[in-house]
């Protein structure tokens, strides 16, 4: 099985959690953070939206250097705008995946910072904060890697 196929089914997988992740921030909690040194949901949500922007960086790019780039983060408009700019990324990154050879995933990749790096193959995996948000919150969380106190899978 290649690469691509591997990952595919992962990335389907991550992105059906993290949707339905975002489906459930609550919007008239903007503010809301569990702690004063916590990202507020406002800022975290639409972060956690526009990550897979980040997987087609990786994909298709050789290198990011973020001193050099013009990110503009999201803002928290409605859940809608929310899911609509996370199906958007998840799409091209899906296609991208797809279409890279077997041969690129032996090729290094960088992210730096003026020219320092400071990318060693670790994850982002900041959707793992809003889960904390939700339950402060109140509201379900959902099975992921497994059952939630909310989302049982049948167990």
């Amino acid at each position: 099985m290649t690469m691509n196929k591997l990952l595919l089914s992962e990335f389907n997988e991550e992105m059906k959690k993290t949707r339905t992740t975002l489906e459930r921030i609550p919007v008239d909690k903007k503010d809301f953070a569990p702690h004063p040194k916590s990202m507020p949901l406002g800022k975290l949500a639409p972060h956690v939206a526009q990550l897979p922007g980040f997987g087609l960086t990786i994909l298709t790019t050789p290198e990011l250097d973020f001193s050099k780039g013009s990110f503009k983060p999201l803002p928290f408009e409605s859940s809608a705008q929310l899911l609509s700019a996370f199906d958007e990324l998840a799409d091209k990154v899906r296609a991208a995946l797809q279409n890279t050879s077997e041969e690129a995933w032996e090729q290094n990749w960088k992210l730096s910072f003026q020219g320092k790096p400071i990318f060693d193959g670790s994850r982002f995996l900041a959707y793992r904060q809003m889960f904390l948000n939700l339950r402060l919150n109140e509201k379900a969380v959902p099975a992921t890697y497994g059952p939630s106190a909310d989302d049982t899978m049948g167990f």
